[in-house]
């Protein structure tokens, strides 16, 4: 492998260290970064926010109860709302700017290890291996729900257009879903290929159709799909448990995260999955991974007690730089809708 020559100069920053509490489980999804520029990573029964263009940090949530924790948090698409998912079942919902708490989902029996936002309608997935949809502007929040795997579900990603849900369990299962979040849909498609749990999963932003997925220790593979044939397009194994998978559009290259035994971010060419370099840095596996709304920056969280910010993708090479609030669809008009039903929900 010839690894490309910006990479040979790509430094990681530690942005928080120690992160003392983190969770070091491999189910759990603890890092999201807004499309307003800021991180949010759970540190056990605490939250904290990073702004990436100030260097702040703040303590955002610490739980009343020290034996619950944070299982996962997902900012809405627009970055004003977090939504927190805890080990005790229930799902927060947080206004970022005033730092408030604006209610409380209820529903779930299990603890909740991923979310994925679709518009207004929050989805989340636990460990009893149900999917649940919650229409966070309403007072019966629950929309529908889904009893999607047999073990705990660790990945769950709504498309970019929201026609489509994929969900990864530690039942080795991937599934697709349709847009409809009533009744009990079924599956468009599901794939037995990965033999391990399927926590990674990445909607291609400028193939529509596919889709990459990576298993953990016992598979370390990833695979990349495509929904509308219903067909594998290929399969490359990183010799590692893959932990997460992040697009960049603009260089049209997939990144890779990893846990035992390598503890890498690799990159890789899109489509023929050919390894362009292998970044190290970390000293146990990484648990999640994120990317800045401009595109050009990786966030990884690790079990060993660092946040850690590779400058992987220089800006310029297609065109400006995004600005804060810009990238992705965001919006810089907050909705309220989610906000106009709360005085009927206390």
């Amino acid at each position: 492998m010839k690894q490309s020559s910006y990479l040979n100069h790509v430094l990681s920053v530690v942005i928080f260290s120690p992160m003392i509490g983190i969770v070091d489980d491999f189910y759990l999804n603890l890092l999201d970064w807004s499309a307003r520029n800021a991180v949010a990573v759970a540190l056990g029964a605490n939250l904290f926010m990073w702004n990436a263009q100030t260097g702040s940090i703040e303590h955002l949530i610490e739980l009343s109860d020290q034996q619950d924790y944070i299982s996962a948090v997902q900012f809405s698409q627009d970055g004003f709302y977090l939504a927190v998912g805890l080990s005790s079942n229930a799902i927060e919902l947080w206004d970022v700017e005033a730092q408030r708490l604006l209610r409380t989902l209820n529903g779930h029996t299990n603890r909740v290890g991923s979310i994925s936002w679709n518009s207004h309608i929050c989805s989340s997935g636990a460990r009893s291996g149900i999917i649940m949809h919650s229409d966070v502007r309403v007072a019966e929040h629950q929309q529908g729900s889904v009893h999607a795997h047999l073990e705990e579900i660790c990945g769950l990603r709504w498309n970019p257009d929201g026609k489509y849900l994929a969900s990864g369990g530690n039942d080795n299962q991937l599934h697709f879903w349709p847009q409809s979040v009533s009744g009990r849909p079924r599956p468009i498609h599901t794939f037995t290929d990965h033999m391990a749990g399927i926590k990674a999963i990445s909607w291609c932003p400028f193939q529509r159709n596919v889709v990459a997925s990576g298993g953990g220790t016992a598979d370390r593979t990833v695979r990349l799909w495509n929904i509308a044939t219903g067909s594998m397009l290929s399969c490359t194994d990183t010799k590692s448990q893959v932990c997460g998978l992040l697009w960049n559009e603009e260089y049209r290259e997939l990144v890779s995260a990893h846990g035992y035994s390598n503890y890498e971010v690799n990159l890789w060419k899109y489509p023929n999955m050919s390894k362009i370099g292998e970044l190290r840095g970390h000293t146990a596996r990484i648990l999640n991974i994120a990317l800045s709304p401009d595109g050009s920056t990786v966030m990884t969280a690790s079990g060993d007690e660092t946040l850690r910010s590779w400058s992987l993708f220089p800006l310029g090479k297609g065109g400006k730089k995004r600005s804060p609030g810009n990238g992705s669809g965001a919006s810089n008009v907050k909705d309220t809708s989610i906000l106009s039903q709360l005085h009927n929900l206390r």
